[in-house]
């Protein structure tokens, strides 16, 4: 990629709307991303898009005008296995973000180390072809199996119409697994379409698998207020309830042609967590849980 002559994308509402919606205390936005600054880290030669700045003061004044108290900062494909713009993030949130990383295969134990020290809970295996050219399902399962003894967990981000094709690796990881926006099933097919059926299928095969219960704008495409989304989803979060996560996405990667608006993405969490104690568990308890163990309560 010609970084010099390609134009920089904008994927984010400068200004967002206040949400109606007002989170419960502690809430946590634990699938968000940041880019560079490009100055200070520089992109990957492979990245498939090149994105604005989007560094941690434009992240955390976002938190904060939505009503968020903590991020879960996860490795942006364009930054490639560099994480030092996401460790630099959680370096300036004063101990209210935590990371999830993309390493290499042959990253070394004293780097895992370096990377939990600086704040990274989990590693992310990307299996989306237009963002990634190769995934190589035999080297992710040794990193799962070294990043045992760290105690992180691994996140997963595929297409619903490789799930099946998937199964055999997902159930060899021997870690807790978060699949990012839910394997991104047809939610215009509803809660009883074939993918989501596939997706339940594989919570229901083993009771260490969550979920990010995100991305209307990514997958329902009659867009705002995404009731599709809602619709197929909320049946999700009622029968799962302690292995839903949810996030922002912030700053959208790739999302410049349809960019959603933070504070409608805020508003319609009741849409799919309807009670105060659903919305407790998917927004505080759960990510706590996963990401600041010694704190949660």
């Amino acid at each position: 990629m010609n970084f010099e002559t390609q134009d920089r994308i904008i994927s984010w509402v400068a200004d967002p709307s206040k949400p109606r919606f007002v989170p419960p205390l502690g809430a946590v936005d634990a699938h968000c991303h940041v880019f560079g600054p490009m100055a200070q880290f520089p992109f990957s030669a492979k990245a498939k898009y090149l994105p604005g700045d989007a560094g941690p003061d434009m992240l955390f004044a976002l938190r904060d005008r939505l009503g968020f108290t903590r991020n879960v900062i996860v490795q942006a494909s364009c930054h490639g296995t560099d994480n030092a713009a996401t460790l630099h993030a959680i370096a300036k949130s004063n101990g209210k973000a935590r990371g999830v990383a993309v390493v290499e295969p042959s990253v070394t134990d004293a780097e895992l180390e370096r990377l939990h020290e600086g704040g990274i809970r989990g590693v992310r295996f990307n299996f989306l072809k237009r963002l990634v050219d190769d995934a190589p399902k035999d080297k992710f399962l040794e990193i799962a199996r070294r990043i045992q003894q760290l105690g992180w967990h691994v996140v997963v981000y595929f297409e619903a119409d490789i799930l099946m094709e998937l199964r055999p690796f997902l159930d060899a990881i021997p870690t807790l697994i978060v699949v990012d926006h839910m394997g991104r099933p047809n939610v215009a097919q509803g809660p009883d379409g074939d993918e989501m059926r596939a997706f339940r299928s594989l919570l229901d095969s083993r009771d260490d698998i969550w979920f990010k219960a995100s991305c209307p704008d990514r997958l329902d495409a009659k867009g705002p207020p995404w009731d599709d989304f809602a619709t197929a989803v909320a049946p999700l979060i009622a029968d799962y309830p302690d292995r839903a996560l949810w996030g922002t996405d912030w700053p959208h990667p790739n999302m410049q042609d349809a960019t959603p608006d933070d504070g409608a993405l805020v508003d319609m969490i009741p849409s799919i967590a309807p009670t105060l104690s659903l919305q407790r568990k998917l927004l505080v308890t759960n990510p706590m849980r996963l990401y600041w163990a010694k704190e949660a309560v």
